[in-house]
C-alpha cells in the first residue's frame, strides 16, 4: 500500500469552557445538532417549566398528520385556552396546516387545543403522542400534559431536551419552512372571506441575521423561555434558554460564541480522481475516485493536527468492475478517525 499524507487547514469540536461565556438564564445550553455535542450548558438537565416552547412538540406532530391527512378543524368550545392566541371563533373552519401557522407564529393556545383535539379526540391523549415521541428522540427528563404548555406540575422539560426537540422538528421540512417565517397568512376555510396575518414572536429572526427559526415562551411561573436555531456557512447550532429575562441578548451573545470558535470542514472528495496502473487488462491504466462528500464540525484550535491519507495500492490486478472498492481516504486528528471515503473505480478494467 503506498500512503500519500496531506496536512488540512481544519479543526476539531472541543466543548466551550463555560466560563467564558455569561448569561442570565437559570438553565441553557447551545447544541450543534451536526453532531451531537453541547458546547454550552448550565443546568441543561434541570427540570423546568417550558411554557409555549411546548408548543414545537405540538407544531411537528400537527404537520406531520396534516401532511397525511388533509383534515380541516371546526373550532368549537372545548378547544378554546386561556392566554395567547390566534383568535378563533367558534364555528370557523380552518386546516390543520394553518393552526401550526397558529402555533409557531402567534403562540395561539386555542390552536394548540384545537389540534390536539382534532388529532387525537382530546388533550389528554394528544399528549401521550406528545410523550412518546419525546421517548422515541431521547428528551428522557421531559413529561408533557398540555399541548400549549401552560403550566402545570407535571409538565416539564429541560434545556438539553428542548434542543434535542428543536434539532428533530427542523428535519421536517413543513416545520423548518414555517417556522423560519417571520409572519403568516391563515386563509379560512369558513369564513372564506377571512384571511388573517400573524407576526412570528420570535424576534431573533430579524435581531441576529443567521437565526432560521425558533419558539418563544412565557407565563408568570416559568419566566421568559426561549428555544432558537440558527445557520452559518453550514454549520447549525441551536440554543436554549429557560427562565432568562435577557434572552434575545442571552441568544445572541450563545451564537457569537459558537460561530466564532466553530465552523464546519466539508469533507468533499467527489473531485478526487487518481489514475492507478492495471496488471493484466489491455487498459494500462485504471482511473478510481469518491463520490462521498460530508462535514465535521470542528474547533478552529487544532486544524493544523488534522491529517488527510489516501491508502491506495500502486497498481490493481484484473479483472476490476466498475465502482469496485479499491482504497480508502481517512480523515484523522491525534489518531482518531474523523471520517472515512471509500476509493472506487470509475470504469472496469
Amino acid at each position: 500500500m503506498c500512503v500519500l499524507l496531506i496536512l488540512l487547514l481544519i479543526t476539531v469540536s472541543v466543548p466551550l469552557a463555560s466560563a467564558e461565556v455569561s448569561i442570565s438564564a437559570e438553565a441553557a445550553v447551545l447544541y450543534c445538532p451536526d453532531n451531537g455535542k453541547i458546547y454550552y450548558s448550565k443546568n441543561e438537565n434541570k427540570r423546568m417549566r417550558p411554557a409555549s416552547t411546548t408548543k414545537l412538540m405540538t407544531a411537528w406532530l400537527t404537520l406531520e398528520y396534516a401532511s397525511k391527512h388533509n383534515k380541516k378543524v371546526r373550532f368549537t368550545e372545548e378547544m378554546s385556552a386561556e392566554g395567547s392566541s390566534m383568535y378563533l371563533k367558534f364555528g370557523e373552519v380552518v386546516t390543520l396546516k394553518d393552526l401550526a401557522a397558529g402555533l409557531l407564529m402567534c403562540s395561539g393556545n386555542d390552536a394548540a387545543n384545537a389540534a390536539a383535539i382534532s388529532i387525537a379526540g382530546s388533550k389528554e391523549k394528544f399528549a401521550s403522542l406528545m410523550n412518546s415521541r419525546a421517548r422515541k428522540i431521547g428528551m428522557n427528563h421531559t413529561h408533557f400534559v398540555t399541548p400549549s404548555g401552560l403550566d402545570d406540575d407535571d409538565h416539564y422539560s429541560t434545556a438539553a431536551d428542548l434542543a434535542v426537540l428543536m434539532s428533530n422538528a427542523l428535519k421536517n421540512p413543513d416545520f423548518a419552512q414555517l417556522c423560519g417565517k417571520k409572519s403568516a397568512s391563515v386563509h379560512f376555510v369558513k369564513p372564506k372571506s377571512k384571511v388573517s396575518s400573524y407576526a412570528n414572536h420570535n424576534r431573533l429572526l430579524s435581531l441576529f441575521p443567521d437565526c432560521i427559526g425558533g419558539k418563544t415562551g412565557y407565563t408568570m411561573a416559568a419566566g421568559r423561555c426561549l428555544v432558537t436555531a440558527a445557520k452559518r456557512d453550514g454549520l447549525t447550532l441551536i440554543a436554549v434558554t429557560l427562565n432568562d429575562k435577557r434572552d434575545w441578548d442571552d441568544h445572541i451573545t450563545l451564537y457569537n460564541y459558537g460561530f466564532d470558535n466553530y465552523k464546519m470542514k466539508q469533507l468533499d472528495d467527489t473531485d478526487c480522481f487518481i489514475d492507478v496502473k492495471v496488471v493484466g487488462s489491455d487498459s494500462k491504466t485504471v482511473t478510481v475516485g469518491s463520490a462521498e462528500n460530508d462535514g465535521v464540525v470542528l474547533s478552529k484550535k487544532d486544524y493544523k493536527m488534522v491529517k488527510r491519507t489516501v491508502y491506495l495500492d500502486n497498481f490493481l490486478y484484473s479483472p476490476i468492475k466498475k465502482n469496485e472498492e479499491v482504497g480508502e481516504i481517512v480523515y484523522t486528528l491525534n489518531g482518531e478517525i474523523l471520517a472515512r471515503h471509500r476509493l472506487r473505480a470509475v470504469q472496469g478494467a
